[in-house]
C-alpha cells in the first residue's frame, strides 16, 4: 500500500503501516491554526487488498461528533464518489474497503480543486450574463474571483453570494455550480426574471489559499475568515477585506453565505437574528424566505438548525451579521451536512456533490419569491 497526499486539495500524514494493508494516518492541521478535520488523500497498490486506513488523531479534530455516523467518500475516477463503511471510537477513525482497482481516493467530503474552480469561472464569464472581474490577490499570489452576472441599474436589488469561507466545506462550492449553472440558463424563466429585478455579484471560492493547502477552516496565515467581518486585516485577510470595499460600492440588499455543517446531518439556514437592528418585520422577512426555500426543495428544513442568538448578542465578526446590520438586508448563512440528510438519506452517496448542486439550483426559486415581495 502506498499512501500520497501531495496534490491540489491533499492533506494527509504517514505515521506507519501496523500490517501489509493496514495504515496508521493523521490528519495535518491548517497552517499556523490548531483547526483540522480535512482529509483528503490515495492510496494505491491495493487493487482487490481488504485494506484499512486509521486515523489516530480524530478525536482531537475541531469538531469530532462530526464523526459519528459518519462515512468517508471514496472514488477511482475523482467523478463519482460513494460511501464506504466507516468507524469512529472517539479517538480513531478507521475506513475500511477492498477496492476493486489499484488506486482510489479517499476524502472527508468529494473535494472542489482549483483547477475545477478555474474551469468554473472560466466557463461562466463566457455567458452574455456574466462579467468576470478579480477583486485582488490572496496571500500564496491566487486570485479572488468575483462574477457579476445580470446589468446594475438604480433599481434592482443587489445581491451577494459568496461560498467556502471555510474551505474544507467542498460542498458549498458545488452547491455553487448549480446555482450558476440554472441562473446562466437563458432559457430558465426563473432566472430571466430575476435578472429583470436583480443583480448577482458572486464569489464561489472566499478562501482558494485554504483550498489548495488542504486546510479544514483557515486561509494560508492561520486566519479563519467567518470570524473578521468586522474588521478584517488587509495583510491577514485580504479576502473579506476586498470582499467588504466592494460590497460598500455596489451596496447589499441580499447575502447568502454558502456553508457545511461537520455534525448536523440536515440542511438548514442560520439568520441574523440577535443583531441590534433586528425587527418582526426582518423576521417575517426571513421566514417567508425559508418558507419559499421548503417549497423549492424537499431536501431543506427549518425544523433542526443553531439555536438563535438571543437580542443584542449576535457577534458582528461574523458574515451573515455583520452584513444584515451594515446594509439592513436579509443576510443568512446556509448549511449542508458532511454526513447525509436524516430525513431524505441516500445510502450509497450520502450528501453528494450532485444534491449539492440540486439545492443550489432549487434556491433560485426561494430568491424569486423574495424579489417579487421586495
Amino acid at each position: 500500500m502506498r499512501i500520497s497526499s501531495a496534490f491540489d486539495g491533499g492533506n494527509i500524514q504517514f505515521v506507519q503501516m501496523t500490517e501489509p494493508y493496514i495504515a496508521e494516518v493523521e490528519i495535518q492541521k491548517d497552517r499556523q491554526s490548531d483547526f483540522y478535520q480535512w482529509f483528503y488523500f490515495r492510496l494505491s497498490e491495493v487493487q482487490g487488498k481488504t485494506s484499512q486506513v486509521r486515523i489516530s488523531n480524530a478525536g482531537g479534530a475541531a469538531y469530532p461528533e462530526g464523526f459519528v455516523d459518519y462515512h468517508a467518500v471514496a472514488s477511482y475516477d475523482r467523478e463519482t464518489w460513494f460511501r464506504v463503511p466507516t468507524h469512529f471510537d472517539g479517538t480513531s477513525l478507521t475506513i475500511s474497503l477492498t477496492p476493486t482497482e489499484n488506486s482510489v481516493y479517499l476524502a472527508y467530503f468529494a473535494p472542489y480543486s482549483m483547477e475545477r474552480h478555474a474551469d468554473l469561472i472560466a466557463q461562466a464569464q463566457c455567458s452574455d450574463r456574466a462579467t468576470y472581474s478579480c477583486l485582488g490577490q490572496t496571500h500564496d499570489g491566487q486570485d479572488l474571483d468575483l462574477l457579476t452576472i445580470g446589468e446594475p441599474g438604480p433599481n434592482k436589488k443587489n445581491c451577494w453570494v459568496i461560498a467556502r469561507q471555510h474551505p474544507g466545506e467542498s460542498m458549498a462550492e458545488w452547491w455553487m455550480e448549480g446555482f450558476l449553472n440554472r441562473i446562466l440558463d437563458e432559457d430558465d424563466p426563473v432566472s430571466r426574471e430575476l435578472l429583470n429585478r436583480c443583480t448577482f455579484y458572486v464569489v464561489p471560492n472566499m478562501n482558494p489559499d485554504g483550498t489548495r493547502r488542504g486546510h479544514l477552516r483557515t486561509n494560508a496565515l492561520g486566519v479563519n475568515l467567518n470570524r473578521e467581518w468586522q474588521d478584517p486585516s488587509e495583510d491577514q485577510c485580504p479576502e473579506v477585506f476586498t470582499v467588504r470595499e466592494k460590497m460598500r460600492e455596489t451596496g447589499v440588499d441580499f447575502f447568502l453565505d454558502v456553508h457545511g455543517d461537520e455534525a448536523l446531518p440536515y440542511n438548514f439556514i442560520s439568520g441574523a437574528y440577535g443583531i441590534p437592528s433586528w425587527t418582526p418585520d426582518r423576521e417575517a422577512e426571513l421566514e417567508n424566505f425559508l418558507d419559499a426555500f421548503c417549497h423549492a426543495s424537499p431536501d431543506f428544513q427549518t425544523a433542526k438548525g443553531y439555536e438563535r442568538d438571543q437580542p443584542g448578542k449576535a457577534n458582528l465578526m461574523i458574515g451573515k451579521n455583520y452584513v444584515a446590520e451594515t446594509f439592513k438586508c436579509l443576510a443568512m448563512t446556509l448549511e449542508m451536512p458532511f454526513k447525509d440528510t436524516a430525513d431524505t438519506p441516500n445510502e450509497e452517496f450520502g450528501w453528494s456533490p450532485e444534491r449539492s448542486m440540486l439545492l443550489g439550483d432549487a434556491v433560485l426559486g426561494a430568491i424569486w419569491a423574495w424579489a417579487k415581495n421586495s
